[in-house]
């Protein structure tokens, strides 16, 4: 039996990326294709909804897929911890499941893991992410999730050093850690951790050359694991034995 897709965001960059790997997916089909203004009510009838919409849209999109009894693969920017625990709830007494992916590639996966292991060690911690002028939100879904990671990963040493957290040039905070966003022409996504400690620093950094050839591994694992899904999952690194422990 093939599985139909409701695919919303469709036409944008990530949902071609999304379109091109499930059409090569074994099981299956995009039955249709939404826009970020189409009807929710479009959604009905499919096996599961991927959202690569946009992040004012995406909580509806989310909203009606639950209330509708259909599984939800969210792609898109700007779902925070605080924001996904509004939603654990309603999957809950729904009986649904819905699957976040802050970034479908592998090595961004990795990048997050490693900063998080190693942040325990490292009294500061800060993060830099760039992305091209045409992304509309920011922060970015990795770098907040990064430092999610980073502040779970120390719980037990309290929040990181960030002086000055008052002025505005700073950096927003997520978990304690400060993020730096910057929206530039010839970059497509690139993101650095920079951890410090007395006398030294060390730099995580993950750099997205081709973005259809660095998500599609992480696509081909989603879109299946998010079908069975139960309940709210969030990051590719719970598909994936990556064999690093914060």
């Amino acid at each position: 039996m093939t599985s139909q897709v409701a695919l919303v965001g469709g036409t944008g960059k990530l949902g071609t990326i999304i379109h091109a790997v499930i059409d090569e997916l074994e099981g299956f089909e995009v039955s249709r294709v939404l826009t970020s203004s189409s009807d929710l009510a479009d959604l009905s009838g499919a096996d599961l909804v991927v959202d690569a919409s946009t992040p004012q849209v995406s909580v509806d999109v989310v909203r009606a897929a639950i209330e509708s009894g259909m599984n939800v693969l969210v792609a898109t920017s700007g779902w925070s911890a605080e924001r996904i625990a509004l939603v654990r709830p309603l999957v809950e007494a729904a009986g649904t499941g819905v699957v976040f992916i802050p970034n479908f590639s592998l090595g961004s996966v990795l990048g997050s893991a490693l900063a998080a292991a190693a942040a325990p060690f490292f009294g500061s911690a800060e993060i830099v992410e760039a992305h091209h002028e045409r992304k509309v939100d920011s922060p970015s879904g990795t770098a907040v999730r990064t430092a999610e990671l980073i502040a779970a990963a120390r719980a037990e040493q309290g929040p990181v050093s960030a002086p000055h957290a008052d002025q505005r040039a700073r950096g927003q905070q997520v978990g304690s850690v400060p993020i730096h966003s910057l929206r530039r022409p010839g970059v497509i996504a690139k993101q650095e951790v920079i951890l410090s400690g007395p006398g030294e620093s060390l730099t995580f950094t993950h750099d997205t050359i081709d973005p259809a050839l660095a998500y599609a591994p992480g696509i081909r694992l989603a879109v299946p694991y998010a079908l069975t899904a139960s309940g709210v999952i969030v990051g590719l690194e719970n598909m994936i034995d990556i064999g690093i422990r914060s």
